[in-house]
């Protein structure tokens, strides 16, 4: 960064080739929509440039930029319940009247995300015994990364945060902390709750998927159902 003050445009395309991919995985967790997160991550790059020349060499480059990242989600969020506020306030409208069911911001504010659902149908039909076997893990997977996206985007928004950044962009707690405006020991507490809630989610899945096999039985026809 310090090489960019000085007017090496060369050091800025190291840092955008650095943190391009952690930050755009960041702000796609953050805000469940990848052309929501696009749009992000050029406005991060953007302020990067534009604030530049406030930036100071006792600060950590990452957590300059994630600290921007991270109030341009706040932001974002701000907005997509703004707009889900005044699309309840709005006269009903039956499907199809305009053409759309709703805005992508709707979707954001309702928690949804790109990877939420699974495609209908059975690739495997009809195919060998070993596919099917492969087909239905590859459900499991499929099922099992939803409930975890889920899962996270139901997480309050201050443990969220601190979850992605820990574990999206692998950064210490002491620099989550600057990042946040909180002391060290505040972000260990809301990683702990967000892992705590997690883990109760994916139980609760388990325990749901268990629940579905003990309800296979076979009756006295010999049928299973």
């Amino acid at each position: 960064m310090a090489a960019y003050q000085r007017g090496d445009v060369a050091a800025f395309d190291e840092l955008v080739t650095r943190h391009e991919r952690p930050l755009y995985a960041f702000l796609r967790r953050f805000v469940g929509d990848a052309a929501t997160a696009e749009d992000l991550l050029q406005e991060v790059f953007l302020r990067v440039v534009n604030a530049a020349g406030g930036w100071k060499d006792d600060a950590k480059v990452a957590t300059w930029i994630y600290t921007i990242a991270r109030n341009l989600c706040t932001d974002q969020a701000r907005r997509a319940v703004h707009r889900k506020a005044l699309s309840l306030d709005a006269p009903a409208r039956a499907p199809g009247e305009d053409g759309s069911t709703g805005t992508r911001g709707d979707h954001i504010a309702a928690g949804q995300t790109a990877g939420d659902g699974i495609s209908g149908g059975d690739a495997t039909a009809g195919g060998l015994p070993g596919q099917a076997a492969q087909g239905e893990a590859a459900a499991m997977n499929r099922q099992l990364g939803g409930q975890i996206d889920r899962a996270v985007n139901l997480l309050p928004e201050d443990q969220r945060e601190v979850f992605l950044m820990r574990e999206v962009m692998d950064m210490p707690f002491a620099d989550i902390a600057r990042a946040v405006g909180a002391s060290e020991a505040t972000v260990k507490s809301r990683m702990r709750y967000a892992l705590e809630k997690l883990r109760q989610a994916l139980t609760d899945f388990r325990d749901g998927e268990s629940a579905k096999v003990k309800g296979v039985g076979i009756h006295s026809t010999g049928r299973i159902t």
